[in-house]
């Protein structure tokens, strides 16, 4: 093939998939990605929390509204670290790998590899239904608060697909097209995790954080929930032009990753509007301590 000998970008050779080895055991960018992301989401929800302003709307209120604690958050990101194992690991199996159903024993083989955004994120909203019963504290902020910092962990596992190798965009004639060494071809191809750490980590973080400072989007149960659908999904549907499918067959004109992304697109557009269209709320503020019975 003539794009086989255009010139492209070698892979960092000095990059490895592993953070360090000791010997037979690996510590894996793309598992500390997922901690890091978690934790930094954390740490980064609890901040915004202390931040009266934000919480406070400019206009008529309908009702107070509880702004989680800081034990409600390290609660939820515990269970929110469940359900993205759980739910990434059966989404990717029920989505990519149905046959691994057959050997029952192989779906628990995370470590392996094969984890869908998609199910994780099922297990994400999983998460946070049970934290909104569990604190009685409505569902739709809960969900806004899963999803202010979610672009930090999704950044840094997309750094991670691109340290795996795995993931890599379609053959291009590009100037900054990538050879990666893993690829049995060695065609020039699309940086496209990177374009997806950009894209869903970078740009989405800020899309995300404009909204809550400057629109005061938290004031409205849902908004930053649906804004993360929204703004999610069309950025992956984009990126899957470029993007080599994860499987086949497809879907028609559309990879899975398309026909996947396009609910959420959908979904996302349909909850903003409604929350949108709702008056603000007001802050309900609880002091810690009182996290296991919020009034």
């Amino acid at each position: 093939m003539l794009i086989s000998l255009i010139t492209a970008i070698d892979f960092p050779g000095w990059l490895s998939e592993n953070v360090f080895t000791i010997g037979g055991f690996s510590l894996k960018w793309y598992g500390l990605g997922y901690v890091v992301g978690l934790f930094g989401a954390y740490l980064y929800a609890v901040r915004m929390t202390k931040r009266r302003d934000i919480w406070i709307a400019g206009g008529a209120t309908r009702k107070p509204e509880i702004v989680p604690t800081e034990n409600m958050l390290s609660d939820l990101m515990f269970y929110c670290l469940i359900g993205i194992i759980l739910g990434g690991r059966l989404g990717y199996v029920a989505l990519y790998s149905p046959e691994t159903f057959l050997t029952p024993l192989d779906v628990l083989k995370v470590w392996e590899g094969g984890m869908s955004f998609h199910g994780g994120f099922l297990g994400v909203v999983a998460a946070c239904a049970f934290a909104s019963w569990k604190f009685k504290i409505d569902k739709f902020r809960i969900g806004d608060m899963a999803s202010i910092g979610a672009p930090i962990g999704l950044g840094l596992v997309r750094l991670a697909n691109f340290v795996n190798q795995e993931l890599w965009g379609r053959p291009t004639d590009l100037p900054w097209a990538m050879r990666f060494p893993k690829d049995p071809d060695m065609l020039p191809r699309h940086p496209s995790q990177l374009y997806e750490a950009f894209l869903e980590g970078l740009v989405l973080f800020l899309i995300l954080r404009f909204m809550m400072t400057r629109y005061k989007a938290l004031t409205k149960p849902g908004l930053i929930f649906g804004a993360l659908m929204f703004f999610y999904g069309l950025f992956r549907f984009s990126v899957e032009f470029v993007r080599e499918p994860d499987a086949i067959p497809q879907f028609g004109l559309l990879t899975r990753g398309m026909a996947y992304s396009l609910p959420m697109v959908l979904a996302g557009a349909v909850l903003m509007l409604w929350a949108n269209r709702r008056a603000a709320v007001s802050p309900k503020r609880l002091p810690e301590k009182s996290d296991a019975e919020p009034a």
